[in-house]
């Protein structure tokens, strides 16, 4: 871990934010957080610039999930869109989002996701795109159904969908989730409530669009991202 991350978990603002490695809650965190003190690493060990990803063109499927196999996937079709922004509020151009998530049953295609709902051969549940100059994105998918987990007694994960952003260095790196307006499951889900801070929760909920609503086709939800500072988007694996 570098010098600036260590900053960051020791400032009460970022704390807030993120939810902490142990959350008791959310049972997988008793395993992984750390019980040892952190390591400092010397500066020359990491390159603050960042990685570089290859320059290899991005298929127009990538971006609109159901259109990755021969057939129309099962569920309802949503647009996802968005802009990504640095911690000092301007557009991060050319950051690669990949996103994953269940299909409209709630079932991952994942040889470990045992629930007993159907899987869609028509539907990976996986996608990436580019920001363009601007920092805006776009996907085209199916909104995901909820699905048990078995951290608790009756157990079950609100509907959402997992982004990870590259941005242009590693300061602009995050792994979040996108919930959906109005989940009654909210309130019982443990690592949607490992976030502390009531106004960074709210960060993690797409809002209704209807700007991008298309009609007789598609639901429009607007999802946010912000790579730093005191508006900051939650990580949340």
């Amino acid at each position: 871990m570098n010098r600036l991350a260590i900053e960051r978990l020791r400032d009460g603002a970022y704390g807030a934010v993120h939810p902490p490695y142990l959350h008791a809650e959310y049972r997988s965190t008793r395993l992984r957080s750390p019980d040892r003190p952190l390591i400092l690493l010397p500066e020359e060990l990491h390159d603050p610039t960042g990685p570089v990803y290859g320059d290899g063109p991005l298929a127009e499927s990538d971006a609109d999930l159901t259109r990755q196999h021969e057939g129309e996937p099962l569920g309802e079709r949503i647009i996802v869109t968005g802009t990504v922004r640095g911690r000092d509020g301007r557009p991060v151009p050319g950051s690669l989002i990949e996103i994953w998530q269940a299909n409209a049953a709630g079932r991952y295609i994942h040889g470990r996701d045992r629930h007993p709902a159907p899987l869609d051969p028509n539907f990976t549940g996986a996608g990436r795109v580019l920001t363009d100059s601007e920092g805006r994105y776009r996907f085209v998918t199916i909104k995901p159904g909820a699905y048990p987990w078995r951290n608790h007694a009756n157990a079950w994960r609100p509907a959402h969908i997992h982004l990870s952003i590259f941005g242009r260095a590693f300061t602009e790196r995050l792994v979040t989730q996108m919930y959906f307006p109005g989940d009654p499951l909210f309130s019982a889900d443990p690592i949607f409530n490992s976030v502390r801070d009531p106004a960074a929760r709210d960060r993690l909920i797409s809002q209704f669009d209807w700007e991008t609503t298309t009609e007789e086709w598609a639901l429009g939800f607007r999802f946010d991202i912000v790579l730093g500072g005191s508006d900051a988007t939650p990580f949340e694996a």
